[in-house]
């Protein structure tokens, strides 16, 4: 049996992590010359380029990025049986995961997504970290510092980052208002909505996409009050009374008890899908896995 060469392999870790081998030999405190000579080695037994250049540090290929997952669990075990022997870790440290959200998902979506995971059977640690670029959180995605990415819109085609979309689920829309705009714009719909003031997500979301769509293919000219990227303060400014506000029906019964609103109407040709995106094709984190496939057995 041929073993792995473990030292090999924590320098490609070192390299990987740090993005370029002058920084990793900073860190490992050797030469240049002998962490490239170690890489090589490594390269050799796995038959296969682990990096290539891209300017003066070093990418991944797609079978260094595997190999790199393999190490980063390999490692983090290694650093967790330390702490466990020097009497600094319980045996039931929880898992950690680094989950990536778009600013454009709606927080009670999120919420409803993630809320499984307290109830996954092994301990897990969880850490939300959000932006409204799709594409920053995939620079993220691909250089390993968040485990998964959850969003209204699927990785695009024309992205440089090669990832994975994994369809959780989608939901129609429904309309929602105070009840005083319930009884001026509840009746009728969605003709009522004609000329009706309205509260939109901004343009650079799939749901507005879907929305201009929508209002376009009935005939419909709404009076736009305002346009936001913080889909939690759209809401504020709904629960408010200043206009009718539009979100994914599977959160609608949450919306109307927590927000005290009305539901003016709900049309489910107007989709909104939701997805987990990962750098791999098969979800292997167990985690993961419960959490993508609870949402599509329970949520949507």
């Amino acid at each position: 049996m041929n073993w792995l060469n473990y030292h090999h392999l924590y320098y490609f870790w070192m390299v990987a992590r740090e993005g370029s081998i002058t920084r990793a030999c900073e860190k490992l405190h050797l030469s240049q010359p002998t962490v490239s000579t170690q890489l090589q080695e490594l390269e050799r037994a796995a038959g296969q380029k682990l990096f290539v250049r891209s300017g003066r540090n070093q990418s991944l290929t797609e079978m260094g990025q595997m190999v790199y997952r393999y190490a980063e669990e390999i490692f983090s075990l290694g650093q967790e049986l330390q702490q466990f022997l020097s009497g600094s870790a319980s045996g039931d440290r929880p898992m950690r995961l680094t989950i990536g959200i778009t600013d454009s998902l709606p927080k009670r979506v999120t919420y409803r997504i993630l809320e499984p995971l307290l109830h996954y059977p092994l301990p897990v640690q969880f850490v939300c970290m959000e932006d409204d670029n799709l594409e920053g959180l995939l620079q993220r995605l691909s250089r390993f510092e968040l485990d998964l990415v959850l969003a209204d819109a699927p990785i695009s085609a024309n992205s440089r980052i090669k990832a994975y979309n994994h369809l959780l689920g989608e939901s129609g829309v429904s309309f929602f208002g105070s009840e005083a705009l319930q009884q001026t714009y509840g009746g009728d719909f969605p003709r009522s909505l004609q000329g009706a003031p309205l509260l939109l997500p901004s343009h650079n979301t799939a749901l507005r996409r879907e929305l201009d769509e929508w209002l376009a293919f009935n005939s419909l000219e709404p009076k736009i009050i305002a346009e936001f990227d913080d889909m939690a303060l759209l809401k504020v400014f709904g629960q408010q009374g200043h206009g009718i506000f539009c979100l994914p029906s599977v959160i609608e019964s949450d919306l109307v008890k927590g927000l005290k609103v009305k539901v003016l109407g709900r049309d489910a040709s107007i989709k909104n899908n939701f997805y987990a995106i990962s750098i791999d094709r098969k979800i292997r984190n167990p985690a993961v896995v419960h959490l993508i496939e609870t949402a599509r057995q329970q949520l949507f």
